[in-house]
């Protein structure tokens, strides 16, 4: 059943006014700007576009080339914001400058692209149904069991660049939208993203299997969609706004306690982005956690620490999102799920906390900025020796695998999710532990 909500309302240029008049052009943001680093130019760094966008908002500068290139350059990571001493939210601001080039210029390609799949999920569907059919026409396998490699370029798509392979069955296709845990326990909506649903849906069976075990009833709602966050970075708010008026309207019908992301991305747009769009958004974003939290106060973490070591134990290096580590909790959470695991061992990687190099948009305008970055994170993979390179975000699985790949290793980049599912596979329904997330005030009226 349909039913009407209110409007998404996304902030112009013009609403961030005096968070710009903040910025004292300190230059901190220098120092951790990882654009920055590659490129050593001012309008890559933080206090350049905030300048350009107030230059662009007082009418001192158009809406021409060269300011919609350095508005481009941005991973949208945040790290600028955390460092800033006043906590200038530097990435919103870029969002919003794009929206007001897009206004001005009209929107790219590639921003018509995606609106044109993000907006309608059966030609999703169509495509991930479609892909793997003609994969042998487009791709072949670089190294054996990785990604795909594109046989000749595609727009927006650098040549070099290895691809994931669209999943056979979708997730969401793949199982019953509600499923039944205690009776007494909350009710969980599993929000699983396009990557998830579409590319990699060994982390969602992951999720599903520990939440089940861990008595939650869970719901999957059949007609959730994109997060918005792609349609974000590529300037297009008219989508963005669209898309999070159906999540509002497909989680809303079920009511859950917890709206779980499975993906870090999804989390930032379904909390930070999200809640920007009026009460009604902002009140669901309050009911979004990250599935990593949730299921260390679950106490899925004793659960880990109490199944059998296997004899031979691999060694798997964590790389950190960057929409992660807004909140030290959600930071950590990650990190003490591998650490229970007695499948892996959890091997130190320098540099585990740096931006992949993804970036949303940023790898396909800028994809050899964006394959320096990878390279670093590569090479300090492969001298950590792990076995495998675990994430909590599919679109750095992807970017990993894809910097993994052009330095010739043979090793994968996967989903901490795929482990869990892995070592739960034959654990049945659990007693929830005490320490069961409870739920917030907020959280118990209805949406």
């Amino acid at each position: 059943m349909k039913t009407d909500v209110e409007k998404a309302q996304l902030k112009t240029l013009a609403d961030y006014r005096p968070q710009m008049a903040q910025c004292v052009k300190c230059g901190l943001c220098r120092a951790h700007c990882p654009v920055f680093a590659e490129r050593g130019r001012e309008t890559a760094v933080a206090r350049g576009k905030i300048t350009l966008a107030q230059a662009l908002l007082d009418g001192d500068i158009g809406p021409d080339d060269k300011v919609a290139e350095s508005l481009s350059q941005c991973l949208l990571c945040g790290t600028c914001s955390r460092h800033c001493p006043n906590q200038v939210p530097v990435d919103s601001m870029v969002l919003a400058a794009r929206r007001e080039l897009a206004a001005h210029r009209g929107r790219s390609l590639l921003s018509r692209s995606l609106a044109a799949v993000l907006r309608r999920p059966r030609l999703m569907q169509m495509l991930a149904f479609g892909v793997p059919r003609f994969a042998g026409l487009l791709f072949h396998r670089v190294p054996r069991q990785s990604g795909l490699r594109l046989r000749f370029s595609l727009p927006m798509v650098s040549r070099q660049r290895s691809l994931p392979a669209f999943a056979r069955n979708s997730f969401r296709r793949s199982h019953a939208e509600y499923h039944p845990g205690n009776p007494d326990r909350p009710l969980v909506a599993l929000f699983t993203g396009c990557m998830i649903n579409f590319i990699y849906p060994q982390a969602g069976e992951g999720a599903l299997r520990a939440l089940t075990a861990l008595g939650f009833n869970v719901v999957i709602p059949r007609d959730q969609g994109c997060c918005g966050l792609p349609a974000l970075s590529a300037g297009d708010g008219a989508t963005a706004g669209e898309l999070a008026a159906n999540n509002l309207r497909a989680f809303s019908l079920h009511n859950p306690a917890h709206i779980v992301a499975l993906c870090a991305s999804c989390h930032s747009g379904m909390t930070r982005y999200f809640c920007d769009l009026g009460p009604a958004y902002e009140k669901l974003s309050l009911r979004v956690t990250d599935i990593h939290t949730l299921l260390v106060d679950a106490g899925l973490e004793a659960v880990l620490q109490g199944l059998p070591r296997p004899a031979t134990v691999p060694g798997a290096a964590l790389h950190l999102p960057c929409h992660l580590r807004h909140d030290p909790q959600q930071a950590a959470a990650p990190g003490r799920l591998l650490d229970a695991l007695t499948s892996t061992d959890w091997v130190p990687m320098d540099r585990s906390e740096a931006c992949c190099g993804l970036g949303g948009t940023f790898s396909l305008y800028h994809y050899a900025t964006s394959q320096r970055l990878g390279a670093i994170k590569a090479e300090a993979f492969r001298q950590s020796g792990a076995d495998r390179l675990v994430t909590a975000c599919p679109g750095c699985i992807m970017q990993l695998q894809d910097s993994l790949d052009q330095a010739g290793l043979p090793q994968r980049a996967c989903h901490i999710l795929e482990l869990l599912g892995e070592a739960l596979e034959d654990v049945q329904k659990l007693a929830l532990p005490a320490s069961s997330p409870t739920i917030r005030a907020e959280q118990k009226s209805n949406l």
